[in-house]
């Protein structure tokens, strides 16, 4: 089934999603919201499974479901929790700030503790005092959403506690991270509000693409109307979603509704650098990485970061081209202080 949260209140008002993403019905009277629903999910799973039947087959109240008036699937969140699923990312944003790569990484998952109460709807612009800079990027990942996890749960039983997938823009400020990361306590200033797609959907919908730990699709990103990523979500994983879940929980449980990010999607090209869209490559997820092959093969960066009015779309498609969660579709804008 798929499920959204519309604009209404700080946490929004949970519909179920028809699989075409054309029509939603209320679902309040079995959850009012997500965050609801996943705290008790054993009882309202069932319920809203049966609610999605029945808007598929008619019998359901209808409404047209317009990807504009939803708020993030999670409008806040306990807990967000961003990984490091694909080490070339790493690699090539390492190589861009000059520094390496420790062994430890391919083994033990980089993970930030992100804010969570404030994310952007899939609409939404991405505001910035300046675009001048600070290095404003897009980064396209897939993300779950948990249930209650235990403390020390293994990766082997891990995947048990995913509820929901969705997708993600974790906006990132370039200019910003180097400075921070260098007082040795991590992100915060360069990392604002995060995106994420309209509609989070169960493991079901996605269908064989779905491994249990993955998504094996390609994630699409478009870069001011024309294709920047098609890197395929599924290859050049070092961890995935059980092993970073495990990793998040080892040494506290995660509450219900706790969301997991995969980092950048990101594909090597016969063991090296990927190569842009344009060239026949898979492209990137960032604008990072691409900067950092302009520097590899060209000796200087020449891809600026995002400006105001630039914009940036997010999005999956089935097999049948079909998209699976809808679309996040932003444009950097002006903050204007209230």
């Amino acid at each position: 089934m798929k499920l959204a949260s519309l604009k209404g209140g700080r946490d929004g008002q949970l519909v179920v999603v028809s699989k075409d993403l054309t029509r939603y019905t209320d679902a309040s009277r079995i959850a009012p919201t997500l965050q609801a629903a996943l705290d008790d999910w054993d009882e309202t799973a069932p319920q809203l499974e049966l609610l999605s039947q029945s808007l598929e087959s008619g019998a359901a109240p209808v409404e047209r479901f317009h990807e504009r008036d939803c708020a993030s699937p999670l409008p806040r969140a306990y807990q967000w929790a961003d990984g490091s699923a694909y080490i070339n990312h790493v690699e090539l944003v390492r190589k861009a700030r000059g520094a390496e790569v420790p062994e430890s990484f391919y083994e033990d998952p980089l993970m930030y503790q992100g804010g969570s109460d404030s994310f952007l709807g899939p609409r939404d612009d991405i505001v910035m005092p300046t675009d001048e800079g600070w290095g404003i990027d897009m980064e396209g990942e897939i993300a779950v959403i948990t249930g209650d996890v235990p403390m020390g749960v293994t990766p082997e039983a891990a995947g048990n506690y995913i509820r929901l997938v969705m997708l993600v823009n974790d906006v990132s400020l370039r200019g910003l991270i180097p400075a921070e990361l260098a007082k040795g306590f991590g992100f915060f200033q360069s990392k604002p509000s995060s995106a994420f797609s309209p509609c989070a959907v169960t493991p079901d919908e996605i269908g064989d693409a779905w491994d249990g730990g993955a998504v094996h699709l390609p994630l699409l990103l478009k870069y001011n109307g024309e294709p920047f990523g098609r890197a395929n979500a599924g290859e050049d994983l070092t961890f995935n979603f059980p092993q970073l879940i495990a990793h998040a929980a080892k040494s506290r449980p995660l509450g219900a509704g706790t969301i997991i990010g995969s980092g950048t999607v990101s594909n090597k090209l016969n063991g090296g650098p990927g190569k842009p869209v344009s060239e026949g490559g898979d492209g990137y997820s960032c604008i990072a990485e691409i900067r950092m092959i302009e520097t590899i093969y060209e000796g200087a960066a020449k891809t600026p970061f995002m400006k105001f009015g630039d914009r940036v779309e997010i999005e999956m498609k089935d097999v049948e081209g079909h998209s699976i969660f809808g679309r996040i579709d932003q444009k950097v804008a002006q903050y204007q202080r209230q």
